[in-house]
């Protein structure tokens, strides 16, 4: 197994060469962004510099070059998530436009007046309100599977929720907050033998673990850019071979047209029809190099290194007087996402002191409500790991959280006497 050279990775990072407060930048808020190396910095201005043209539509040859380049990054798409046809790849602003076309294009033809869809308690709001909003549309029903105290869904749970009326189930792969893995081909197996399809929301897997769809055995499949390197602003939505052409657009307008007449129009051929406009070229392109990236790394490598980390971080969490970590302890069903509570302290406190030190977590509900009030807890404090992060900066967060448990353990002493 290939090992990440950590200190030659930092290097690419132009970010982190930066003080915060007066200390090296400890960067460990990766759950909700993740820095750009070098290499996608240079292809952003590398394409505003000698191929800014729009695509798909000139056949001069800065037209030609910038729609072949931004194909390309189609299929580099597919090859990430190991799906077999780059058609099947739409591109969005990011995960949550993708779940809403699903909601949209999907949801409004599949889903009638009484129909379910099944949905967890560990959700981000992303893979809550789409939903919300189509059973106000169409009269449906939400059911929500229960997680478990140890941070992993409950399947017994989820199995008595699938059944015939069932149209939908849909899941996050690696939860943002507990940072667990949940067994997708399981629950795909769960659901199409009721008869309903699967929508993974893959924000969290897919920087971090290998990927293959078909095993996973999922009918949608979204993810970011900006959450594995990439610029912000592009989204992917894959869907199972032939969906996407059972699917009536969700936008409409140029680009994703075949003929246009005063009475109707007819669509272009998927993916085209799901990207109206001018799409985000550069930003797109500029993926291409965080994909070229990664897979340079080797996902395989990228995955190991996360759970070396992520390993040594709870082990380190768990002897702090006070810190309860929420999620599984085994790092084998869990990404690098650990979200923890200081007894006594509120989170924006702790996120305040630890900042001081020059560490970037996250403090709040994560876009997870109902989780926080399953684990009830208003809100945690996050810190999550990537290809950058080493024992150093995990060293710098431990010395961080122990200062702010002195500090409010003093200052609670003090108010006493």
């Amino acid at each position: 197994m290939a090992h990440l050279d950590v200190a030659r990775i930092q290097h690419d990072f132009p970010i982190l060469k930066q003080e915060v407060n007066g200390r090296r930048l400890v960067y460990l808020d990766n759950a909700a962004t993740t820095q750009k190396p070098r290499q996608v910095i240079d292809a952003l201005v590398q394409y505003y510099e000698t191929t800014n043209a729009n695509i798909h539509r000139g056949i001069h040859t800065l037209a030609v070059r910038a729609t072949d380049q931004y194909e390309a990054v189609r299929g580099k798409v597919a090859a990430h998530i190991g799906a077999a046809n780059s058609a099947d790849v739409v591109f969005t602003r990011n995960t949550t436009e993708s779940i809403n076309l699903v909601a949209r294009a999907w949801g409004d033809a599949n889903v009638g007046e009484g129909d379910e869809i099944v949905l967890s308690l560990m959700e981000h709001h992303s893979n809550i309100v789409p939903w919300q909003l189509l059973a106000r549309r169409k009269g449906a029903v939400l059911r929500y599977a229960d997680v478990r105290d140890d941070g992993t869904l409950d399947l017994d749970s989820l199995r008595a929720l699938v059944g015939r009326r069932t149209r939908l189930v849909s899941v996050v792969h690696m939860s943002n907050v507990l940072g667990t893995i949940n067994p997708v081909a399981e629950i795909a197996a769960m659901a199409h033998a009721q008869g309903a399809l699967v929508l993974v929301d893959g924000a969290q897997s897919a920087p971090h673990v290998p990927l293959d769809v078909d095993t996973l055995g999922c009918d949608f499949f979204a993810f970011s850019a900006h959450k594995m390197l990439g610029p912000t602003g592009v989204g992917v939505l894959w869907a199972k071979p032939g969906l996407l052409e059972t699917m009536d657009p969700f936008l409409g307008g140029g680009e994703m047209i075949s003929v246009v007449k005063p009475e109707g129009s007819t669509w272009a051929q998927v993916p085209h029809k799901f990207e109206a406009g001018t799409p985000n070229i550069a930003d797109v392109i500029a993926f291409g190099a965080a994909l070229d990236y990664l897979r340079h790394l080797g996902m395989e490598a990228v995955r190991e290194h996360e759970k070396a980390i992520t390993a040594a971080a709870i082990e380190a969490l768990t002897r702090l007087p006070g810190v309860t970590i929420h999620g599984p302890r085994n790092v084998g069903i869990r990404g690098g996402a650990v979200s923890f509570s200081v007894d006594g302290i509120h989170p924006h406190d702790v996120s305040t002191i630890v900042d001081s030190y020059g560490v970037a977590i996250r403090a709040g509900h994560h876009c997870a409500q109902l989780l926080m009030r399953r684990l009830g807890v208003p809100a945690t404090n996050r810190a999550s790991f990537y290809i950058y992060n080493d024992e150093r900066d995990l060293q710098t967060l431990i010395e961080a959280l122990r200062q702010a448990i002195k500090v409010f353990t003093h200052d609670s002493a003090r108010t006493a006497v």
